[in-house]
């Protein structure tokens, strides 16, 4: 089944619950509309489609490899990146100062969602890239800036994030890479790197590692990290390039899932020395890290719907072909297995979560626009403190939300999904890495517990709480059986989401091991109720537009359908959670370690 990226949704989100609109009105945003967001979007759909997509099962089977210290990627992504680089593909959202397009991240997000939809292990290398752009933009010097960033943004150089070390894992306090200060300025840097996305290849001449270290008076623990640029090739002053750096890739990992993926483990310094310069300041690397980090995080949630996507449609490709036994209603032979009722249910919560999670992305998409762009310096605070409160959310429940997905998409294809050939399988395999790298689930449950419910008293959740029951209330006041049943599901979801922030904020001082065991539900269920939300928002629009005689019928008519589908599935799970979380989280404390 060959990708069609879902352009009607994505355009319909962006435009409907994105807001497109404010987004344009923004200051040095006036290109940003919507007319110019259908034409990238189709551009980079055929793209996709043409180029990135037919190499995902392939480069699964054939793998990047390294030899002789070179890694040579799989068939056909060389190629495919440097069609990526000379489109302008790699500087949608970055600045036009730099060589990029300067498009607001709310046009960047459905391209990166499609790119990952077309292969998620071509598409890391981007991704990798945004974040180290992200990073010099924020912390660069700027000779840093100058020297580097114009590169990045074309797509001629790539970037690398290198915090992972074999003894540290997600502990960054536990970070021993060094960097001893040289005279002229610059530091040599001694090390080992692991899970290094795309920290060898052969797309680019060159590669721009960004890596965390400590000086030899740092202080101890994440307080004495400082962050550093070194390049594969060192960098010459009219911006040629030099000798090369004492940064080799000693070997491949070999992975459950995204393998044509080149993950490097570096190594740093066994001739001599990597030269390396400070980005900002000493100490201060851990901050800068995380605006690399956060830009990442984001990304890998779009790496989940645009893999859930793909696999949803691979399902509903094979559920209408496949033949197989009698309707239960009374047919004449057998019938394609899309007749079948819990096939359909299947799809339909393929479908639902995946919607509803694009939906909720991309009005973060929409709200870190404003966060950055608005005029006025209290609606970019205000609105940024509602980015981050989602970002987790959109990381955490989207990629959890994946595995369910492709789970999904190997079980409608039966015993035929449990075979290599057919594809399914893979993206099964692909989506667990999700929930893993650029922090765990349990570790964007630990920062929305921790950093965006607990410091601010749960204000940012509470808020976006009393929208969603404003939705609940437009809904309800509406005739139809539909809309009256989507109100009632988000009424009573949005109050176990009140239930559990007031939890969170009341126990975390007097029972902190209980309330952060109770994390990872609390993400879901977060993600649950603001998709859901979103799914009700979508409802009500399409029922405007049907009223209206606007557009396409059958699509406003689906969307209401596969509303309340999310309402009576996935939003009727809230319950459910706010109980294990309110009175249960505490059971997973009751055993002893040695009981276990």
């Amino acid at each position: 089944m060959p990708y069609q990226a879902p352009l009607k949704d994505m355009l319909f989100v962006m435009n409907e619950l994105a807001d497109l609109a404010a987004v344009n009105a923004l200051p040095g945003n006036e290109d940003a509309t919507p007319d110019t967001a259908e034409a990238v979007l189709e551009e980079n759909a055929k793209f996709v489609a043409n180029v990135v997509a037919p190499l995902n099962h392939a480069s699964d089977k054939e793998p990047s490899y390294l030899a002789d210290g070179k890694v040579t990627t799989s068939k056909g992504f060389k190629e495919a990146f440097t069609a990526y680089a000379e489109a302008g593909w790699q500087g949608v959202q970055h600045p036009v100062e730099f060589g990029g397009q300067g498009l607001p991240k709310l046009f960047a997000t459905p391209c990166i969602e499609m790119l990952n939809a077309g292969s998620i292990s071509f598409a890391l290398c981007s991704l990798l890239s945004d974040g180290a752009i992200e990073a010099l933009l924020t912390a660069g010097s700027d000779e840093q800036k100058a020297t580097y960033l114009e590169k990045l943004v074309s797509g001629q150089w790539t970037g690398t994030m290198n915090l992972t070390e074999p003894q540290a894992g997600s502990d960054l306090a536990a970070v021993r890479t060094r960097a001893v200060p040289q005279d002229d300025g610059t530091y040599k840097i001694f090390g080992t790197k692991i899970f290094i996305t795309y920290g060898e290849h052969d797309f680019t001449e060159n590669i721009v590692h960004l890596v965390l270290a400590r000086t030899p008076d740092a202080p101890a623990g994440v307080k004495g990290i400082s962050l550093f640029i070194v390049p594969k090739f060192l960098v010459n002053a009219d911006g040629t390039l030099g000798a090369r750096n004492d940064a080799h890739c000693v070997s491949l990992e070999h992975k459950l899932g995204i393998k044509a993926s080149p993950t490097a483990v570096l190594q740093f310094g066994d001739n001599g020395g990597a030269i390396g310069t400070l980005v900002g300041e000493e100490n201060r690397g851990l901050e800068y890290m995380f605006i690399m980090m956060n830009a990442a995080r984001f990304g890998v949630g779009m790496q989940g719907i645009g893999l859930a996507e793909r696999a949803y449609q691979k399902a509903v490709s094979f559920a209408k072909d496949r033949v197989q036994s009698r309707d239960l209603a009374g047919s004449a032979g057998p019938v394609a297995i899309i007749h079948h009722p819990d096939v359909r249910r299947l799809l339909m919560n393929m479908r639902s979560q995946t919607e509803a999670a694009r939906a909720l992305a991309y009005v973060g998409a929409g709200l870190s626009d404003i966060a950055h762009n608005h005029a006025d310096a209290e609606v970019r605070k205000a609105t940024l403190a509602v980015y981050e409160y989602l970002v987790p959310v959109i990381k955490g429940w989207s990629t959890e939300m994946s595995q369910d997905v492709t789970r999904d998409g190997v079980q409608v294809h039966g015993g035929m999904g449990f075979i290599e050939e057919t594809g399914a399988a893979q993206h099964f395999r692909d989506a667990k890495i999700l929930t893993i790298y650029e922090g765990t689930t349990a570790i964007q449950a630990n920062d929305l517990v921790g950093r965006k419910t607990v410091r601010d008293g749960g204000a940012v959740a509470k808020n976006l709480i009393a929208q969603v029951r404003a939705t609940a209330a437009e809904l309800a006041a509406r005739d139809g059986a539909d809309f009256k049943a989507i109100a009632a599901q988000l009424s009573a979801a949005s109050a176990d989401l009140e239930a559990v922030v007031e939890f969170v904020v009341a126990n975390v001082k007097s029972d902190i091991k209980s309330v952060f065991a109770g994390s990872v539900l609390y993400l879901k269920l977060a993600g649950l109720v603001l998709g859901g939300w979103q799914m009700a928002r979508a409802a009500l629009i399409a029922q405007q537009k049907l009223d209206a005689g606007e557009g396409d019928a059958a699509f406003y008519s689906a969307k209401i359908v596969t509303a309340r589908f999310f309402a009576d599935h996935i939003l009727s799970q809230a319950g459910s959670l706010r109980s294990a979380i309110v009175t249960g989280s505490s059971g997973v404390l009751a055993l002893d370690v040695e009981q276990f």
